[in-house]
């Protein structure tokens, strides 16, 4: 086995590939799940002359092993919670609940950290694609498109670069579509498929929002002194 990506820049360099469909559309919002998805997205949006936002939420995992998820939180403060997996992983509800706390003061913080004073981007009647580096057990990724639901956005796409087969199967039942490059089988861990799966800091996160941000209004801004000049 090989890594299909070098890094997440390559790996949104060739998902975007299959967005085409998307680019420079008025309507189409790109959001990233932070903070491992920023950088696939960061690409996705640029490729597709699309704006960049997050979408804050929080994998509920199991203390003794954080990859284990018992659950997901949103910045919105909706909880979706795995009664069969706490009840399998012998979890005390009491360590649930202090998870769910501590995942959501991570959550405040995040938001404040990254907005920087910048709102929300609103989502009503917008196409809205949900990037992420890749899914394992997809409970992050359910409980983003369903807080993206309750801002009634046009349509949903998941987009990510890997997934394992039945988790992708499970998105297309919530989400109005799909875009997966590889869903292995047996799936073992997304960062076996990326050559440099490095955790991606606050700073690079910050740092790709507002640069998105800055390309974006520059772009408005032309075309704005275009249609201008266009008039006279």
């Amino acid at each position: 086995m090989h890594p299909l990506f070098k890094n997440r820049f390559h790996a949104g360099h060739l998902l975007a590939r299959r967005l085409l469909a998307y680019a420079a559309r008025q309507d189409v919002l790109v959001l990233a799940l932070p903070r491992g998805g920023v950088p696939v997205a960061y690409r996705v949006a640029r490729a597709l002359a699309a704006p960049l936002d997050i979408l804050m939420v929080r994998k509920l995992g199991l203390p003794s092993q954080p990859e284990y998820a018992l659950g997901a939180v949103s910045g919105e403060g909706m909880c979706l919670v795995r009664l069969d997996k706490i009840k399998s992983s012998g979890t005390e509800m009491a360590t649930v609940r202090a998870l769910i706390d501590r995942e959501r003061a991570e959550l405040s913080r995040r938001e404040l950290l990254y907005r920087a004073g910048r709102p929300a981007l609103p989502l009503h009647d917008k196409i809205v694609i949900l990037v992420d580096d890749g899914i394992a057990t997809g409970s992050s990724m359910c409980m983003a498109i369903r807080a993206a639901r309750r801002m009634k956005p046009a349509k949903i796409i998941i987009a990510v670069p890997v997934a394992p087969r039945t988790g992708r199967k499970a998105l297309i039942h919530v989400a109005d579509e799909v875009v997966c490059l590889h869903s292995p089988f047996p799936f073992t861990s997304v960062g076996e498929w990326y050559a440099d799966f490095r955790q991606v800091g606050d700073d690079i996160v910050m740092t790709l929002l507002e640069k998105r941000w800055k390309q974006v209004s520059r772009a408005r801004a032309e075309l704005g002194r275009e249609a201008v000049h266009g008039s006279m």
